[in-house]
């Protein structure tokens, strides 16, 4: 007789023990990864285990060498990326439904939460009362799951299923040339064609111009192309641009085209009374994208795809019924949870198994409601203009972009220095090694410059001041040591 020898049990024990591990790597007194390198990996590799160590032995192993070498992520003072660190409840919640709900399928409470949080947040970004949405993994797959519908939406339009017969003619999208790249996977995958993706020029602040969109479509009009989508930003990674969402929306509808709206960060910020009426227009959008996982907090693995009609994404995505899946559920006299499907989200989109994501929605916004997400995004919005104002004050900096939502971009500037990209970068690498302020850079208009996006729950008005502080120590110290140390070219 086998038994398992896995740990099936013990749980209130062993979640109190990683609670302990993970609190304390949240003070983030700990070195960064790096430093021992050589250490973990001797401690987490080498060769296949044949007979295990058992979960007490495997649990020192997490303490001592698994957590405390994880990610500078959710630090706070790291504002690289717009992931962050999970808040505690956004980490409750998705533990509860990995145990409790491993399946987002049945007609369970788990079920229901996805559409309760799909409405909560649609209603809190006013989104337009028809958008229906599905979970996914993130923006990646939430943009490939609505310019799916769009390029089904655009097929029909001719008389042709694309779901069930392909790509009929060669196919455009038009997009910013600051959108971001997934949009060019998404045509890739969705056989378009990374080449389908047409750029539109930009302003100086990297919105894109409406006048340059109307140009391209004109000239497109005649071209037998299929034009199956326009993609504006609602905060672009890159700066926090938004789009002219309106314009570009009554230029969409005037040629008869699917909009598409990506929100994935920027969405979020419609909340900033300051900033709301830069959203007009979404309710001219077809689709819209939003990621729990960036401004709300959520565990990584959490985006949002919206769109007006949610039988079309039915239509583009369904994978058809299984008899062992669909054929052991009847719609008639359900009396446990197991006889229904619940809303059939595994046919909106690309993943028939995946995990609860609404529950971990749900409970961030009713932990803190409506109010405490707009108090975040003000917050950190205000981190962006307070980064802004004191590089404004200082002469060694200059804002290089006006911030809109929660990134600001600047940089050092020194005229004893005849490369300022290649100093800025050189600062900005001392930074990561210094590990306090970890912002990241990018290049806008050929400048490069530091970028830090606030986004973090644990981050606040003291890591802007902490940043402009050691971005100005970082330059000192490039300035003195240059002659011994670097090379300005």
């Amino acid at each position: 007789m086998y038994q398992e020898r896995a740990e099936c049990g013990n749980l209130p024990e062993l979640l109190q023990q990683l609670g302990k591990y993970l609190e304390s790597y949240l003070q983030f007194e700990h070195p960064d990864a790096m430093c021992n390198e050589a250490s973990w990996k001797a401690m987490l590799g080498g060769a296949l285990p044949e007979q295990g160590t058992g979960s007490e032995q495997l649990m020192d192993i997490i303490r001592q060498h698994l957590i405390p070498n994880g990610s500078q992520v959710p630090k706070p003072g790291c504002t690289s990326f717009i992931t962050t660190g999970a808040t505690s409840m956004g980490i409750i919640a998705t533990l509860s439904g990995a145990v409790a709900a491993p399946q987002r399928v049945g007609l369970t409470a788990f079920n229901y939460l996805e559409e309760v949080s799909l409405q909560w947040m649609a209603e809190m970004f006013e989104l337009p009362t028809t958008m229906k949405g599905v979970y996914s993994s993130g923006g990646s797959v939430a943009n490939l799951v609505a310019l799916g519908a769009a390029r089904q939406w655009a097929f029909e339009k001719l008389g042709v299923n694309t779901a069930e017969e392909g790509i009929q003619k060669p196919c455009r999208l038009y997009a910013s040339s600051a959108c971001h790249r997934t949009i060019h996977r998404a045509a890739a995958v969705l056989g378009m064609g990374r080449s389908a993706v047409v750029s539109i020029a930009t302003d100086n602040n990297g919105r894109m111009c409406p006048a340059a969109l109307r140009q391209q479509l004109q000239a497109d009009a005649e071209s037998g192309f299929v034009s199956v989508a326009v993609v504006a930003n609602a905060g672009t990674t890159n700066t926090g641009a938004i789009d002219p969402l309106a314009e570009i929306g009554e230029i969409a509808q005037a040629f008869n085209i699917w909009f598409h709206v990506d929100g994935a960060y920027g969405l979020p910020g419609i909340l900033d009374p300051r900033i709301r009426p830069l959203y007009q227009g979404l309710a001219l959008a077809d689709s819209v994208i939003v990621d729990p996982h960036k401004w709300l907090g959520a565990p990584v693995g959490i985006g949002a795809t919206y769109v007006r009609d949610r039988s079309i994404l039915n239509r583009a995505f369904s994978q058809g019924p299984a008899d062992y899946l669909e054929g052991a559920c009847h719609d008639d006299n359900i009396e446990n949870s197991m006889l229904s499907m619940g809303v059939p989200y595994h046919d909106f989109g690309v993943e028939l198994s995946a995990p609860s994501r609404g529950a971990v929605v749900w409970a961030l916004i009713q932990e803190i409601g409506k109010t405490g997400m707009q108090e975040r995004i003000c917050r950190h919005n205000d981190m962006a203009r307070l980064v802004a104002e004191l590089a404004h004050s200082h002469p060694n900096l200059e804002v290089v972009q006006e911030p809109t939502l929660s990134i600001c971009c600047f940089r050092y500037i020194c005229n004893q220095v005849p490369n300022l990209n290649d100093f800025n970068k050189q600062i900005h690498r001392l930074l990561v090694q210094q590990g306090r302020s970890i912002p990241s850079t990018t290049i806008i208009n050929d400048t490069l410059v530091i970028r830090p996006c606030f986004v973090g729950a644990r981050t606040n008005e003291q890591h802007a001041r902490e940043l402009i502080e050691d971005v100005l120590s970082a330059g000192q110290q490039l300035l003195t040591n240059n002659h011994k140390q670097y090379t300005f070219s």
